[in-house]
């Protein structure tokens, strides 16, 4: 055991020797070295957890998983996480979660519906057709780009049973209407803060409001695993539902190598089984198996440990981005932080007026012509996608303001990785552009 510490601890080093010699070739030229919408931030710390997991070749759940998990709902002071194997999956537990026979009144069955917005990311809404609920879209504010929380309580009907919102580039939506809502008539919330993780409501962390919040540690976002996810609930009978659907849909709650935690593995009847059936292979959920390896986990253990610093330098990043491009108000619609709210931008998002002499597509253009990426509103209006055809929904009022991002916005990046460097060749890029068009 000894000699084997001893190995470890010269592996170790020569991770940090090979991640320094990496770093030196790591330099910025502007017009040619590329400014990403988003990356991977790590050091020699990840590479070694990394490595220090697959050395014990547990491969499964196992330690670094566990103290993500009790580091992770203690950061954001919640009682349950679950980890999972990305952030969609996050999203299709939580929906999947509500379909439940333990949940009894409370279970949605198919044909109930859910509020959600169309302005999103197809994995918010694909959960909800998956589970053959029906999505009621509500119309997005400009500058937040969040729900039009107003309309929630007048687009209810019998059906509705849950809400079920992004927070969108990490502004938060308008999380108190939402929980009145809920609260008034017995709706479920599910938080997607997939894009907004460390961003505050009323001083209090995001996917710690609703009965259930998803987060995704892909590398764009604001930690990564490579491939991740977490669901986080306060709720003790919802954890353990989460739990089953994510593990085959089975009964047991033992963790992976353990066994009879429960004390009576042989001394229990369910359904037709015979007694004393083994519990580890009882099933009480039509469920899955998304469950991360142990070696996503140790990744993330180490970023965790940054996020506070990751955090600072996107709001950092996003100020600066706005004070560069505030004197081009007269082209674009700079977004705004939605009221009592502190976000952890995912990016910054810009609306290209109708009274502006140049489009959408002429800016991007230019933009990734000198190397700085641009998104798109991920799927703009999703009833316009071509998956969506034929898919039954309901729209409550008219979807103006979500045609209008699909058509006129793009954002680029406010990561990390992105430097005070990157930020002023940024606005310049920008300033040359409409130099263009002034006068026009």
């Amino acid at each position: 055991m000894l000699q084997e510490k001893k190995l470890r601890k010269k592996i170790f080093k020569a991770i940090t020797d090979i991640y320094k010699i990496r770093k030196k070739g790591c330099k910025f030229y502007p017009g040619v070295s590329e400014i990403p919408y988003a990356g991977r931030i790590y050091d020699e710390k990840e590479i070694i957890s990394l490595v220090d997991s697959s050395l014990d070749f547990w491969l499964t759940q196992g330690r670094y998983s566990n103290e993500f998990e009790r580091n992770f709902k203690k950061y954001l002071n919640v009682k349950n996480c679950l980890l999972t194997n990305s952030g969609s999956s996050a999203n299709l537990l939580c929906l999947s979660s509500l379909t439940s026979h333990k949940l009894k009144t409370r279970q949605l069955l198919p044909g109930d519906e859910v509020i959600t917005t169309a302005c999103a990311f197809p994995t918010t809404v694909n959960p909800i057709i998956q589970n053959k609920f029906i999505p009621v879209f509500i119309d997005i504010n400009k500058e937040t780009y969040n729900i039009q929380a107003d309309k929630i309580e007048k687009s209810l009907s019998k059906k509705t049973k849950a809400i079920f919102l992004a927070h969108t580039m990490g502004n938060p939506f308008d999380i108190e209407e939402a929980m009145r809502v809920a609260d008034k008539y017995g709706l479920w919330v599910i938080e997607d803060n997939c894009d907004a993780l460390g961003s505050k409501y009323n001083s209090k962390y995001t996917g710690t409001f609703g009965h259930m919040a998803s987060f995704s540690f892909y590398p764009a976002h604001h930690i990564t695993m490579g491939e991740g996810g977490a669901v986080l609930t306060n709720d003790a009978l919802l954890n353990r539902i989460i739990m089953s659907y994510r593990d085959w849909g089975r009964d047991c709650w033992c963790q992976a190598g353990h066994d009879n935690t429960c004390g009576k593995r042989f001394a229990q009847k369910f359904g037709s089984l015979p007694f004393g059936y083994d519990h580890k292979y009882v099933y009480s959920q039509i469920g899955y198996n998304l469950k991360v390896t142990d070696m996503q986990a140790a990744i993330g253990v180490a970023q965790l440990e940054k996020l506070p610093g990751f955090t600072e330098a996107r709001i950092r990043n996003f100020n600066l981005i706005y004070s560069g491009l505030k004197k081009y108000e007269r082209y674009f619609i700079l977004p705004q932080a939605a009221k009592n709210s502190e976000p952890s931008w995912f990016g910054f998002p810009l609306l290209v007026k109708s009274s502006a002499q140049f489009t959408r597509a002429d800016i991007v253009l230019h933009l990734e012509k000198n190397k700085i990426a641009t998104r798109m509103l991920f799927g703009g209006n999703l009833t316009k996608q071509p998956a969506y055809q034929g898919v039954k929904f309901r729209i409550a009022g008219d979807l103006r303001n979500t045609d209008l991002v699909m058509n006129n916005l793009f954002w680029i990046g406010v990561y990390p990785g992105i430097s005070k460097v990157h930020i002023s060749y940024i606005i310049c890029v920008f300033e040359k552009f409409i130099k263009q068009y002034r006068g026009l």
